[in-house]
């Protein structure tokens, strides 16, 4: 017997789908399916594959579960099956319930225009609703009100299958792990209802799982939208595509809780439709940081990942910028303004541009405890320093308390943030493009960030079992799980933006080191640069816009790569079939302004035509001498070193660097504090 829709230590909402492969006349009765000592035998049927059968097993207790299945005749046989049954809310591995956690049904709008009304319960559940819409010839998409009628402006489209559907589009709204979930697919009501034996024609039997974006104000909250269910591109090829409201990051800023929230989402997908070929990850920026996440920490629930502005993971990759950029614009503009020239500013910062120094410090304010809360979020539930000291803290550390435990003296969550020893703008001293003393005055007087946000003239500590948390747990992905997953990294370059931008080329770099240092090769990324005017593709919004040629060729790419991998049935280990399956043609490429594609490995740094038109470049920390694999927390500090140096010191600066750092400065050769081996895959938060 063979669990389809979840883990059997991970059943939610008292049913799975199941499969058992033996060869038996379900209608000769030599067959006996037993649920704890009950029959349940009418609950399977064939496989609609033709190979053994298929049954959607229902009302399972909470907790331990027994499912047997035993066969009479010439050769009998007995199987068992041990389940655990965990509620349709969760929590399953992300450790206890968030509170203060605000319902929001009645404002999250179907896509008839009606809401989904009050929640029945204090888990924010609905009853599950269908509701039709349709594309029409002018490619808007309209309610279908009545399922049974056939509007004179009803398009149609061919699926990858072949196969020549209306263009009606069936939506499921309900609830799952607190979160309120959309699943859409293609489906002609005049056909019979789908289930896990009947597809239909609309579905090409894939799934798209769409993650979104943003961060503040992502927590205590159920969230008022998806990441979009209703997009032409997808739909009209046959794919089915899932999302919920927690794994938009703008409800939800914990990559943990968003794979929980996938899973739940995905087994109520495979139960009500059948389990998909194949799931691939769909998102940007923070959609990005989930797909990584969930790929990397719990494998099988994505199968292959399309992202896009990509960062390899929440905690290192956007948070570590993020605050350094907001010690360099209160050292610029408020300790020390005037002193140095904005060239002098970007140089020390690294960014393409000045303008994304404030840019970035704007998305550190998810560190800030009271700075961003929901509107839904009651005035009294918030934290504030000295009006609500034990209200609830607005930071993606509090909010990921279960992982980094609480601070015994505070009773806040611990912080895995830190900038001892860190020597801002070495690189810069080095070039010649700010003098010793500017560099001492900087990293003199640049400070640090206390527990509630405010500047202090120390530099930050973290927490050492914070950090140990986030190595331990892949909150800080080390790449291990993502050697199984094809990953197509779309990138439009945004690093020379006038105005700034977080969503820098590094990035792609960063976790295609991470790959090469942890599985010993990158061969399952690709890396498709275009320049900034092609941003679509990734928002929740329904458009029947599908100009961005290169990104839709990329779905069709992953489907390929796919479908080949799921066709080895050779013993040879996953990560070596996703290597072999993937096309030839898909490789790494950036296109010119004009159009033209050039076909070159793209690297961070490295010769090409490529790196011309879309040069990368650094941040604050790799300025400071830190790796472009960028994942160590807190560095390990060496003795200060003249060597390091290429200017020449006076006679008393020397004394002023050593009072500047005591204890030593960075040592980017070695790991960092507290960097650690991840403990495994599938691991259930332990609050500490």
């Amino acid at each position: 017997m063979i669990p389809l829709s979840a883990r059997s230590d991970m059943v939610t909402g008292g049913d799975l789908l199941v499969r058992i492969d033996h060869d038996v006349d379900i209608q000769s009765g030599s067959l006996t399916v037993q649920l704890n000592g009950f029959d349940v035998t009418r609950s399977f049927r064939p496989h609609p594959d033709g190979r053994g059968l298929l049954g959607l097993i229902t009302g399972l207790e909470l907790g331990r579960n027994e499912l047997t299945a035993s066969s009479e005749g010439s050769s009998p046989a007995r199987a068992a099956l041990e389940l655990t049954n965990h509620p349709a809310w969760g929590p399953v591995f992300a450790g206890p319930h968030e509170q203060p956690f605000v319902c929001t049904t009645h404002l999250f709008e179907r896509v008839n225009g009606e809401t989904l009304g009050p929640a029945h319960d204090e888990q924010c559940s609905v009853e599950r609703r269908i509701d039709y819409v349709y594309r029409t010839t002018a490619g808007t998409i309209l309610p279908l009100t009545d399922p049974n009628s056939r509007p004179s402006d009803l398009s149609f489209t061919t699926t990858s299958d072949g196969n020549r559907v209306p263009f009606i589009v069936r939506i499921e709204t309900g609830t799952a792990n607190r979160a309120i979930y959309e699943l859409a697919m293609l489906h002609d009501p005049a056909e019979p209802a789908p289930d896990p034996w009947n597809r239909g024609s609309g579905w090409n039997g894939r799934l798209i799982y769409r993650f979104g974006g943003g961060c503040r104000p992502g927590w205590y909250q159920q969230g008022e939208r998806t990441a979009g269910v209703i997009h032409d591109v997808e739909l009209s090829r046959g794919y089915a595509i899932a999302s919920s409201t927690l794994n938009v990051f703008a409800s939800n800023c914990s990559e943990l809780l968003s794979a929980e929230t996938m899973m739940l989402v995905k087994e109520r997908f495979a139960e009500a439709y059948g389990p998909p070929l194949f799931t691939i990850g769909w998102g940007s920026s923070g959609g990005a940081h989930q797909s990584h996440g969930v790929a990397d920490n719990y494998p099988g629930l994505l199968d292959g990942l399309i992202v896009g502005s990509s960062f390899p993971d929440m905690t290192s990759g956007t948070s570590f910028k993020a605050v350094d950029a907001v010690l360099l614009e209160q050292y610029f503009d408020n300790v020390a303004p005037g002193l140095f020239t904005e060239e002098q500013q970007r140089a020390v910062s690294g960014f393409g541009v000045r303008a994304s120094i404030p840019h970035l410090a704007i998305y550190a304010l998810r560190a800030d405890p009271d700075a961003y809360f929901a509107d839904v979020i009651p005035q009294d539930a918030q934290y504030h320093p000295t009006e609500n000291p034990t209200g609830a803290r607005a930071t993606i550390y509090d909010h990921t308390v279960n992982v980094y435990g609480r601070d015994p003296t505070t009773g806040f969550a611990r912080r895995p943030l830190d900038n001892v020893g860190v020597q801002y703008g070495l690189t810069a001293l080095n070039d010649g493009v700010i003098d010793a003393e500017l560099f001492l005055d900087l990293n003199e007087r640049i400070g640090g960030l206390d527990v509630d946000f405010n500047h202090q003239t120390q530099r930050t500590e973290a927490d050492l079992e914070a950090i140990r948390a986030a190595y331990r747990t892949g909150r800080i992905i080390s790449g291990a799980g993502l050697a199984s997953v094809p990953i197509i990294d779309y990138r439009a370059y945004l690093d020379l933006q006038e105005d700034g931008d977080n969503h820098m080329k590094l990035h792609s770099f960063s976790l295609r080191e991470r790959l090469i240092r942890t599985n010993g090769h990158a061969d399952n990324h690709v890396i498709l640069v275009r320049d900034s005017g092609f941003r679509s593709g990734f928002g929740a919004a329904y458009s029947s816009e599908s100009s961005n040629d290169v990104l839709y060729d990329a779905l069709a790419q992953m489907d390929r790569w796919l479908t080949a991998a799921a066709a080895d049935f050779s013993a040879t280990p996953r990560p070596e079939k996703v290597v072999r399956a993937k096309p030839p043609e898909l490789v790494d490429a950036c296109w010119a302004p004009d159009g033209r594609k050039i076909v070159e490995p793209q690297t961070y740094d490295g010769p090409g035509e490529c790196n011309e038109l879309y040069p990368s470049f650094p941040v604050p920390a790799m300025v400071a001498g830190a790796p472009l694999v960028d994942d160590i927390v807190k560095c390990q500090l060496k003795p200060i070193d003249p060597a390091d140096y290429a200017v020449s010191l006076t006679p008393e600066q020397p004394e002023r660097l050593a009072g500047i750092f005591p204890s030593g400065v960075c040592d980017w050769s070695r790991a960092g504090v507290g960097q650690e081996p991840q403990t495994g895959m599938w691991l259930t938060a332990q609050v500490r």
